[in-house]
């Protein structure tokens, strides 16, 4: 494992640290800081970032690959949380992991968007049952899934319990996304970014537009997983009080 994985992997666990900080200040400064480099990456998407051989279409690399990226953060703190939750029945888990799967779902969907208008124009397909692809698609639907099952079970602590096996088990697709195209033969290209722990081959201004994207993208997901989440305790206050007052 090379320098910049063990680096990715690290900020995996800065992030859940700030996800759950609860300064009301966090938010204003992530939400300002969110819309400035979102501001700057389009800009080096556009007009730094060189064209590659695969022409415009490319440009899609940008917002494709950060959103898989933190889709795969999403689910890694669902997978956290729900074990935690298990651990130690804390109900406030429960809320962040359920929290972090409703804002992964958001990326995960982007990037089934964007890859087939990406793929279109170069294989020539909207759509292939690519491993990649496949795998993909099977994480999108366990979510949805993880979703559903939270809307429709009415028993608080059972809900939270039923949520947390399947965000578990549920995780275990991630890695078999990731080596999709290293274990099967695939149309979807292998690793670009990380290669050999190196940064693959991209020249410089792709590196730069390609980071900055990823960067504003983590600081919108962090905003909104922390809005997403005090929401929901309110909601569960809510429910609370209304089961006070009927009871």
């Amino acid at each position: 494992m090379g320098l910049y994985e063990l680096i990715f992997l690290a900020s995996f666990f800065v992030i859940a640290m700030i996800v759950w900080t609860r300064e009301e200040n966090v938010n204003r400064w992530l939400a300002l800081a969110g819309v400035a480099t979102l501001t700057f990456a389009v800009y080096a998407d556009i007009f730094i970032a060189t064209t590659a051989r695969q022409g415009v279409a490319q440009r899609i690399f940008y917002v494709h690959v950060p959103s898989a990226w933190i889709s795969f953060l999403a689910f890694f703190l669902v997978f956290i949380f729900s074990v935690r939750y298990l651990i130690w029945r804390n109900a406030a888990d429960d809320i962040r992991a359920y929290s972090c799967a409703e804002v992964g779902m958001v990326f995960c969907t982007l990037v089934l968007i964007t890859g087939p208008i990406w793929a279109h124009p170069v294989w020539g397909v909207w759509w292939t049952w690519d491993a990649r692809l496949t795998t993909s698609l099977i994480l999108w639907l366990i979510y949805v899934a993880y979703l559903m099952l939270r809307s429709y079970m009415t028993d608080q602590e059972q809900r939270a319990r039923f949520s947390a096996v399947l965000g578990i088990i549920g995780f275990i697709d991630v890695p078999i996304v990731h080596m999709s195209v290293k274990w099967w033969r695939t149309l979807h290209p292998g690793p670009v970014i990380m290669r050999s722990g190196g940064m693959g081959e991209l020249p410089a201004p792709m590196h730069i537009a390609l980071w900055a994207s990823l960067l504003a993208f983590t600081l919108v997901f962090i905003y909104f997983v922390r809005r997403r989440t005090a929401l929901e305790v309110l909601h569960e206050r809510l429910e609370a009080v209304r089961a006070e007052r009927e009871g």
